[in-house]
């Protein structure tokens, strides 16, 4: 594709994205967020995350495979304490596993 021809294409490319985004606002108002869809979206979702998740620990890739897996899953453990201590505190919980995840790789890698 020429450089001509990727520019004439910018202005139909932002156009369908706009398009899609007044949709979805127009339609938005009328969706009751406690239906079954939204609730099977919902379970989808988390479902995705525990997966993808689940892989990092037990199937690392990258930098990540050359830890061992006991730190992983002790930081994983140390992240979900301290998450559930603190009143259920996501940020504080993700960053004491990151952490703790630091810490041990630091101390205990050969």
């Amino acid at each position: 594709m020429s450089e001509s021809a990727a520019w004439a294409a910018l202005p139909a490319a932002v156009a369908v994205s706009f398009l899609w985004r007044a949709a979805g606002v127009a339609i938005s108002g009328r969706i009751d967020p406690d239906s079954d869809v939204f609730l099977w979206v919902k379970c989808v979702a988390y479902a995705m995350l525990a997966g993808l998740v689940s892989r990092m620990l037990f199937l690392p890739a990258g930098a990540l495979a050359e830890s061992e897996s006991w730190i992983r899953l002790v930081a994983v453990g140390v992240g979900l304490a301290v998450c559930f201590a603190l009143k259920r505190n996501l940020l504080i919980g993700v960053l004491a596993g990151v952490a703790a995840f630091l810490v041990l790789q630091y101390v205990f890698a050969p």
